[in-house]
């Protein structure tokens, strides 16, 4: 995959229901293929792709991917010039303190109650996230205001970097991988006719899949996500949920779905059958659009591919290139083998 493409998405900043710089990227890059599709974007802001195939499918099949990442939106501004801020999705408050955000152009940090002016049993336990606040480096609110919104969104400052070994960590991998990987799939004409969205609200309810699974009425969805990889200190055989190096996820269940069994074992299946390696999370939790997708309509056949991600919803998630090609490779046989 063009990995450029990923660094790119990565970088760009959309929080849930502030994913407009996320979607006019896409679209851009959409219209740059000459692929022939229709583009439709719908009231939520979701990126709906009927992509043309050289003939009819025999069903109709869709591939998502969320455009939304985790994050924060502004909530007060403080006498001092600090800001509040609320969490938007699930993000674990030991991650936030001292990390650097940005607000749209805006940079920041988020701070609280220094070390040496905490007591005892302040210094033993993590800051809750109402004590915290993010210092834009003024002093007062008018100052403050001059330069920030209330409900104005924004997201940790750490672009994707790339390490030793195709090792990739930043933030937002979850899920703009997915979207690369979409990208990729709209890059070519298919044998047959597919759909794929570019979803928003991922992180806040699987909120904008419910609105596509309604118009796009898919008979087969398939979810394109990262998943928690956990294989990490602390971690054995029966909690990793799963590793990073060893191949896409193809989830049987978890918090939010029970995956059809038959389009499990197919794609598992199909996976090995050409050579890729696949694993699936020995830890039933989480969950993605796969959910929302599943029920809506008269309902779908469901499945989930995601790619393995340490420290998800963090400004540092980590994940493997080599499982992204496996992910590309995987998808464009089911692009083929789902619409026979």
């Amino acid at each position: 995959m063009n990995n450029q493409l990923l660094f790119d998405l990565c970088s760009l900043d959309g929080v849930s229901g502030r994913e407009h710089s996320v979607r006019e990227f896409i679209l851009k890059k959409l219209n740059e293929s000459s692929a022939p599709k229709g583009i439709t974007v719908d009231a939520m802001g979701n990126i709906l792709v009927h992509l043309i195939g050289k003939a009819p499918a025999s069903k109709t099949v869709l591939f998502d991917a969320h455009m939304d990442e985790v994050g924060f939106l502004i909530t007060h501004v403080n006498s001092d010039g600090t800001l509040c801020f609320d969490t938007v999705g699930g993000i674990d408050k030991s991650v936030l303190f001292g990390q650097r955000v940005r607000i749209g152009k805006l940079s920041g940090v988020i701070g609280g109650k220094a070390i040496h002016q905490c007591a005892k049993d302040e210094k033993e336990s993590i800051p809750a996230i109402e004590s915290m606040c993010i210092d834009i480096g003024v002093t007062d609110r008018e100052a403050a205001q001059r330069l920030v919104e209330i409900g104005q969104g924004g997201t940790f400052a750490t672009d994707l970097q790339e390490w030793k070994h195709g090792i990739v960590v930043g933030k937002a991998l979850d899920d703009r991988v997915g979207c690369a990987l979409l990208l990729a799939l709209a890059d070519e004409q298919p044998k047959r006719d597919i759909w794929l969205s570019f979803s928003v609200q991922e992180e806040v309810g699987l909120r904008g899949a419910k609105v596509v699974a309604e118009v796009v009425k898919p008979e087969i969805a398939v979810a394109i996500d990262a998943t928690t990889a956990a294989d990490i200190a602390g971690s054995n055989e029966k909690t990793c949920v799963c590793c990073l190096g060893a191949g896409p996820v193809v989830s049987f269940a978890d918090g939010a779905t029970l995956y059809d069994q038959e389009l499990y074992q197919t794609v598992r299946s199909l996976a090995e059958e050409n050579g890729i390696v696949t694993q699936t999370k020995n830890r039933i939790a989480g969950g993605n659009n796969g959910a929302s997708l599943q029920r809506g309509h008269t309902g779908a056949r469901t499945v989930a591919i995601s790619l393995p991600c340490r420290y998800i919803h963090s400004p540092s998630c980590m994940g493997d290139l080599a499982d992204v090609d496996m992910m590309k490779k995987l998808l464009k046989i089911l692009v083929e083998e789902l619409t026979k």
